[in-house]
């Protein structure tokens, strides 16, 4: 599903060139749920808006999918997410003016799909939120609009979700109720890429990859039960 070869970016500060990433190998099957682990500054969220197509590689090959994306246009890159990415950000990136069952349709309406709403609602239920589809983000806690993020993100069933910092604005027992819901979808069949600084966080994932000084430090696989149509433990 993944598969990073010599990754590498720099940035430009001052005139000084800032290496954010250095030879990146990684492969991602499909399936996998991994956490990105790592400090401030080692490179976790360069590398994640490297996979969900946000951002370039300076150096190197991005396949997604078996297509090598390191190259793309702006437009074949949004192309690219609209087909097979769905984003979960901390923040929830909610429209405050529209309902739950509006901000979950939004993917649908820029593609200009049918039935929105029926989606939406079924989108919502698979969030355990369907019964509250009419209301507003500021009638909603803290993890009811992150539910309707991840019901977002899922709506277009795209085979790959990346979660940045998804629990990072939420209490202890309602972010594990989400990483709950992330645990589900995993053992449904799909494919989460998850950026955290917590351990215990992480440790929702089956496997946890751990960024210092934009080099991969480490790479620790987790016992987890089978997923559905697996045939035994990932």
């Amino acid at each position: 599903m993944i598969r990073l070869v010599g990754i590498e970016k720099d940035y430009v500060m001052g005139g000084e060139v800032v290496p954010a990433l250095r030879e990146v190998n990684l492969h991602i099957p499909k399936g996998s749920f991994v956490a990105i682990m790592g400090p401030s500054g080692s490179g976790k969220s360069t590398l994640m808006n490297i996979l969900g197509c946000l951002d370039r590689p300076t150096r190197g090959q991005y396949f997604l999918d078996g297509e090598d994306v390191s190259d793309l246009s702006d437009d074949e890159l949004a192309g690219i997410r609209n087909r097979k990415i769905g984003f979960v950000f901390q923040s929830f990136n909610l429209l405050h003016h529209s309902t739950a069952a509006e901000n979950v349709a939004l993917p649908l309406v820029y593609a200009g799909a049918e039935n929105q709403h029926a989606r939406a609602l079924e989108a919502l239920r698979k969030v355990q939120l369907d019964h509250r589809a009419d209301h507003r983000p500021s009638e909603l806690s803290g993890g009811q609009r992150q539910r309707v993020a991840i019901a977002r993100a899922i709506i277009t069933d795209p085979p790959i979700l990346f979660a940045d910092e998804p629990t990072g604005n939420l209490d202890s027992k309602t972010s594990d109720e989400i990483l709950g819901i992330f645990e589900g979808l995993y053992r449904s069949g799909s494919t989460i890429v998850m950026v955290t600084h917590e351990r215990d966080v992480a440790e929702h994932a089956a496997r946890i990859i751990t960024f210092r000084d934009g080099r991969l430090l480490s790479d620790e696989t987790l016992e987890k039960p089978a997923r559905a149509g697996s045939g035994g433990a990932p």
